[in-house]
């Protein structure tokens, strides 16, 4: 006997469970005997685990905004795990990879590289206020764990705040600060002294101030860090990936409380860092500059592993200890890749198109909400948008059985999404899109909406 439906919606909070029988009847439907021939030995071969094996197909393909499978269909790929700013196979990213490695292929422990210090040179010029040191990480996560080291060893404390329903990673260090159930759950003990507050969600406000916001979310932080009196670190998304997006005010009031107590501010951006929200980092929306800024995913042009801690040059307090050490911290040729991508968005005005586009889309996306009851709200800063299903709009109960048929509906048209929280049909383009993919990708959404509806 399987787990209960209701303990399932409450895993659903990262993505799509493959636990789910609605992908039981896709894969029926759509998927060929070669194909799950492939399946069978993936999912033969690799540990089990509810976000990803077994798999729901096998692609061979990618390039632009597409996905294509072993069966050559295509998919508009408007979840890309975060990674596609540039679009996927972009010529310039892949240009530079080769072209370094035919220079430097790595670079040994106890050496740097050109491509490294550039790389590092340019972060620091392009992120806000005294951003202006770098250590560089394989993967998000890690820089996390770096960012929370660092924290330590500059304050002398090890208390953090993060947010329920945040994502920060999935290694042990990450899970703790974050608020997932399908990380933490039965997770054993986690690192302590890692507290959590509400996260500022204004259509599910706590506090009951969706039309009157009284910030009552920021003074609670403020109210946990006079009560603990020794954080590290406040830890946090700028933006949910849900495209949950803080009220006005906010993140200043969240500064000035982390300015009081002695408490460094941590914005984590990874998933929507270099331009998806139509400005180079999602801070520079909220008139807020962290302490430490961490960085990935589209880094590496969606095809390197990489990430970045950019920090104060006052927290430069590790010189005896080591913060990461990781084998590929300078990387030449994932360096290569993010100055190729960091070209590609600043020479094809890319943030510009992030922008119109993300503008574009939301209104279309508010159209449909005029129309569909059972989009409860839609929401969105530049490529990052969200669209809540619920089965009321005034109880907004959670609509996640439905969020469900619509995204396999959408598979079998074509348009590939995430769905998170159980409910939120969220949508990551490459910030490449033209209006006529976008038309398309909509156009499609739109159809599997309205054919749900009048089931």
């Amino acid at each position: 006997m399987g787990p209960k439906q209701d303990n399932l919606d409450n895993l659903k909070s990262e993505g799509d469970l493959n636990l789910s029988e609605h992908r039981k009847a896709w894969a029926k439907k759509h998927i060929d005997a070669e194909t799950q021939r492939w399946l069978d030995l993936d999912a033969k071969y690799f540990l089990h685990q509810s976000l990803s094996t077994p798999c729901l197909n096998v692609l061979s393909h990618c390039a632009g905004a597409n996905i294509e499978d072993l069966q050559s269909r295509t998919f508009m790929d408007f979840h890309g795990n975060n990674v596609h700013q540039v679009g996927f196979a972009n010529r310039r990213v892949i240009d530079a990879i080769k072209n370094q490695m035919e220079e430097l292929a790595f670079c040994t422990r106890r050496y740097t590289n050109i491509p490294a210090i550039r790389l590092a040179e340019k972060l620091a010029q392009l992120a806000p206020g005294p951003l202006d040191k770098v250590l560089f990480a394989p993967a998000g996560t890690a820089a996390i764990g770096m960012a929370l080291k660092l924290a330590r060893a500059a304050t002398g404390r090890f208390k953090t705040i993060s947010m329920w329903d945040s994502f920060h990673g999935a290694s042990l260090d990450a899970i703790s600060v974050g608020g997932q159930a399908i990380f933490r759950q039965d997770a054993g003990p986690l690192l302590s002294g890692t507290e959590h507050v509400p996260p500022p969600d204004c259509y599910r406000c706590l506090w009951g101030g969706k039309d009157n916001c009284t910030l009552q979310c920021a003074d609670y932080v403020d109210y946990v860090l006079s009560k603990e009196g020794d954080v590290a670190a406040v830890i946090a998304e700028t933006v949910r990936s849900t495209s949950v997006i803080p009220p006005p005010g906010y993140w200043e009031k969240i500064r000035a409380a982390c300015d009081k107590y002695g408490t460094l501010l941590i914005l984590d951006e990874i998933p929507h860092c270099l331009g998806r929200t139509g400005t180079m980092f999602t801070c520079e929306h909220f008139n807020v500059v962290p302490d430490i800024l961490v960085i990935g995913k589209g880094l590496g042009g969606g095809i390197f592993p990489l990430a970045a801690l950019i920090a104060r040059a006052d927290l430069d307090v590790g010189s005896n200890r080591a913060l990461g050490h990781y084998t590929h911290e300078k990387n030449p040729v994932a360096c290569a890749a993010a100055l190729a991508t960091i070209e590609c968005l600043e020479e094809e005005d890319l943030l510009a198109n992030a922008r119109n586009m993300g503008s574009y889309a939301l209104t279309r996306l508010h159209d449909m909400m005029q129309r569909e009851r059972l989009i409860g709200t839609v929401r969105g800063l530049g490529l990052l948008m969200g669209m809540e299903l619920v089965k009321d709009r005034q109880t907004k109960e959670p609509a996640c059985e439905e969020a469900e048929r619509v995204m396999y509906s959408a598979l079998g048209q074509g348009l590939n999404f995430k769905i998170t929280m159980g409910n939120i049909i969220t949508l990551t383009p490459p910030l490449t899109i033209t209006k006529q993919e976008m038309d398309i990708a909509l156009n499609i959404l739109d159809e599997c909406l309205r054919e749900v509806e009048e089931q």
